[in-house]
């Protein structure tokens, strides 16, 4: 469903047509965990995979590099890890939950518009291993989530 979501705002986009979905048009998972920096949070057992959200993306434009951290850097909830520059800005990613990072998404490298194109699959940054799981309840359900960013563009 996300990605006939996706497909059709992309279409929408092309054609110069309005997309709305619940006031907005970014898409947001149920089963991730978000930062109100516009991060999100895949737990899977003590691990988590993090990314950028569909919002922040849609936000910076396209995506045309990726800094990335270092396995085995330690980091800490809210601290920034990397960077993500796009045509029309540059912004630091932060860290949603602490923990150990174990994984970088390498195709990044050569691909960083993955970010764009796949926000919450093939776009994804790191994998972390947690240290305190107990994080995760600062972190936004999808619903809280969706209500931010909806006042969050309101400000706009």
């Amino acid at each position: 469903m996300a990605s006939r979501l996706l497909w059709a705002s992309r279409v929408a986009s092309h054609l110069r047509v309005s997309v709305f979905q619940r006031g907005f048009s970014s898409v947001i998972l149920k089963d991730l965990k978000y930062a109100d920096s516009h991060e999100w949070v895949k737990v899977d057992g003590n691990k988590a995979t993090v990314g950028i959200t569909d919002h922040a993306q849609d936000h910076l434009g396209d995506v045309v590099y990726v800094e990335l951290p270092d396995v085995g850097r330690s980091l800490s909830q809210g601290e920034s890890f990397g960077a993500v520059e796009s045509v029309k800005a540059t912004s630091d990613i932060n860290s949603p939950i602490s923990g150990k990072v174990v994984e970088v998404n390498d195709k990044l490298s050569d691909t960083p518009a993955l970010v764009n194109s796949s926000p919450y699959e093939d776009g994804w940054i790191i994998k972390v291993e947690l240290s305190d799981s107990g994080e995760l309840n600062n972190l936004m359900g999808s619903e809280k989530y969706s209500s931010f960013c909806e006042e969050e563009d309101a400000k706009h």
